[in-house]
């Protein structure tokens, strides 16, 4: 398997977020799209980290993931912090959008894997309406409980026999990423994890105004709109992020301080 190692990455918390521009994320998974290489993408917030904090096997998965975006804000403000400081964020709607629209550029077919009939129902009308020569290879909804090998078996021979270069996700954080990890070197396309973007897509949800997604508070107009599924969610992984986020910080600029100040040997 292929790591990541060849594109610039800076550590939040322990976890390697890659430090590139929007367009240049973008760009390096069109071209792994075009050329059909079995890639992971994950999508990180805080939630996620934390969860990789709690759980060593889903650390490994974000550890070997090909590319691990900066959806969250306070990933971004962090990878600025500690010296990615053109660092943007590369959501998970603006990166759907980005590459529905490039694989329409390019003529790359997408897969659309999880979810519900009725979400991916009404996603594939707004797509047919905003990206009318989008080549959409297939909607699949998944069970609740987990594929059969055969099912499974399934699954990867109609998405490689689709020729789908793009295949996004939504199974919800961390079962989206298990699942895209396990299936690393089996299916020939980018996976993407998106699953939050799919309901908002489809016009079941909304998402927050630009101005509350910039101020990094597009958590707490997500917990409005869904207080009793995501109170305990948010309860429980902010107050730890903001702590381990804070004895990093710390961390790194005593560090720095003691190397200019010369006594670091």
């Amino acid at each position: 398997m292929v790591g990541r190692s060849f594109l610039p990455t800076q550590k939040v918390l322990d976890f390697p977020i890659t430090a590139l521009r929007f367009d240049d994320q973008i760009q390096t998974i069109m071209k792994w799209a075009i050329a059909r290489e079995s890639k992971a993408v994950c999508v990180a917030n805080v939630h996620m980290l934390m969860e990789a904090h709690w759980h060593p096997e889903f650390a490994n998965v974000l550890h070997n993931a090909d590319l691990v975006t900066p959806d969250g804000m306070p990933l971004v403000w962090m990878m600025r912090k500690m010296g990615a400081h053109c660092q943007d964020r590369v959501a998970g709607m603006d990166l759907f959008l980005a590459l529905c629209k490039r694989s329409q550029a390019h003529n790359i077919s997408v897969f659309f894997v999880g979810s519900q009939s009725e979400i991916l129902s009404r996603m594939r009308e707004r797509l047919d309406e905003e990206f009318p020569k989008l080549k959409i290879a297939a909607m699949e909804p998944l069970p609740f409980r987990p594929l059969t090998e055969t099912e499974d078996e399934a699954l990867i021979n109609k998405i490689n026999s689709s020729d789908a270069g793009v295949v996004f996700v939504s199974l919800g954080c961390p079962k989206q990423e298990n699942w895209i990890s396990q299936h690393q070197d089996k299916i020939q396309a980018v996976m993407i994890g998106i699953g939050g973007v799919f309901p908002v897509y489809a016009g079941i949800q909304k998402r927050a105004p630009r101005l509350v997604r910039d101020l990094g508070l597009e958590w707490l107009y997500r917990w409005v709109q869904e207080p009793r599924r995501l109170w305990r969610r948010y309860g429980t992984t902010i107050p730890p992020f903001l702590w381990l986020a804070t004895k990093q910080l710390l961390s790194s600029s005593r560090f720095a301080g003691v190397f200019l100040n010369g006594t670091g040997d």
